[in-house]
């Protein structure tokens, strides 16, 4: 035997030492991890056969892994769907987008500007300007360090489109409530 196979066969002995003293799902999970670590294009899969007796090990077998894609649409597909109808709906969609396929929750006014020009999408005159008024529309609301974030009405409003009735219907319950909310303070 030559060192190769010697080195191999000494980690094999380890590695099965170690995962003998856990549980099946735990080898399980370390074996998968294992394999993403080391790239190798496989999951495991434990055959399930019920009864086994504390001498048996699962034999694990090796198959493709069904790993996730990417299934976020761009961001060019993702305001054609929305289809918003003013800078300020438009830039709304924008930080919807940033906050939940780019995970991005407190962006800056430049974030939007970048993000709309990667959508194609016609230039704002005045990004500031917009945002400003998605804040006061309450799409918006000021976060820490000069950022913004997505009000839970605003994202309640991007969910409704295309649908402009129910993005208009959440947008008004959430000014009534605000409206309560005052009321009940003065």
């Amino acid at each position: 035997m030559d060192d190769t196979s010697n080195s191999a066969a000494e980690a094999l002995s380890t590695i099965i030492q170690v995962l003998s003293r856990l549980d099946e799902p735990s080898r399980i999970r370390v074996l998968k991890s294992v394999s993403t670590f080391f790239h190798v294009a496989t999951e495991l899969e434990v055959d399930p056969t019920p009864a086994r007796t504390e001498t048996q090990t699962p034999v694990p077998q090796f198959t493709r892994p069904p790993f996730s894609e990417d299934h976020a649409p761009s961001p060019k597909q993702f305001l054609f769907e929305k289809q918003p109808q003013t800078d300020v709906e438009r830039l709304a969609c924008l930080a919807y987008y940033l906050t939940h396929f780019r995970d991005l929750p407190h962006f800056k006014t430049l974030d939007l500007a970048k993000l709309n020009t990667e959508a194609a999408q016609p230039k704002f005159s005045n990004t500031a300007y917009t945002a400003n008024n998605a804040t006061m529309s309450g799409y918006l609301a000021a976060a820490t360090k000069g950022t913004r974030q997505m009000t839970a009405a605003g994202e309640q409003f991007v969910m409704a489109l295309p649908d402009r009735a129910a993005a208009k219907n959440a947008m008004s319950l959430a000014r009534k409530k605000s409206l309560s909310r005052r009321k009940k303070e003065s």
